[in-house]
């Protein structure tokens, strides 16, 4: 589906464990193939191949501030929850403190015992659960569907 017109202006982050754990990065790819057609997705570099659980470049400083911005600056937030992380805790934490539209996805057939009651309990975070990534699509139009 291409990208509408009015959405190119949408700014999306999208999290997914990086240090957390490098299992689901073929997953972030393809979500953030799906969110292009929403809108501009900040944080590609998510999705990467080439990005190991040891990180990036650059200090943790630059990394947090940087990160931060791109978290500020964004429309909606989309965080893919399955495997979990600290820094993505703390960005759902932030975007939901700064009234970001949330959108948290977890995998059910996963090897994980659940989701965080803290963000499953957060009362400003739309969970939907999934178990391929094909199920993501409707929850992706029914999310970004009232901003259209």
């Amino acid at each position: 589906m291409a990208t509408h017109e009015s959405n190119r202006s949408r700014a999306i982050y999208f999290a997914g464990s990086i240090r957390g754990g490098r299992d689901d990065a073929g997953i972030y790819r393809q979500i953030i193939e799906k969110l292009r057609q929403f809108g501009r997705v900040h944080t590609e570099h998510v999705g990467s191949p080439s990005l190991t659980d040891g990180g990036e470049g650059g200090s943790a400083r630059e990394i947090h501030d940087r990160d931060l911005d791109w978290l500020r600056s964004s429309d909606f937030i989309v965080a893919e929850v399955t495997t979990p992380s600290l820094g993505v805790g703390y960005e759902i934490a932030r975007a939901t403190e700064w009234g970001k539209k949330v959108l948290c996805l977890f995998r059910r057939k996963s090897d994980n015992k659940g989701l965080s009651a803290m963000i499953a309990g957060c009362p400003d975070v739309m969970v939907r659960e999934y178990d391929t990534v094909a199920d993501t699509d409707a929850i992706l139009a029914d999310f970004f569907g009232d901003a259209r």
